[in-house]
């Protein structure tokens, strides 16, 4: 499967269509990404989350793991 374009039709076709439409029709050979944000993504919504209680308890746990472990098993 390749990307091709013409003005702004962008079109997802087999190799051997993709071949014939660029030598004989003036079509153009484009990438995969301009064709998946364009075409197939063109009205998706993307919502991220980013939960920083998470990496900061993350964070927290590490710095308390390393510093027990810098100060080593206490002997009584």
């Amino acid at each position: 499967m390749k990307c091709i374009k013409k003005g702004d039709e962008i079109r997802r076709v087999s190799d051997v269509d993709a071949d014939n439409k660029v030598k004989v029709h003036g079509w153009s050979f484009v990438p995969k990404s301009e064709w998946k944000a364009k075409v197939r993504d063109f009205n998706k919504t993307v919502n991220v989350e980013v939960k920083t209680e998470a990496v900061v308890d993350k964070k927290l746990a590490k710095r308390q793991k390393l510093k027990e472990k810098q100060n080593g098993p206490r002997l009584r």
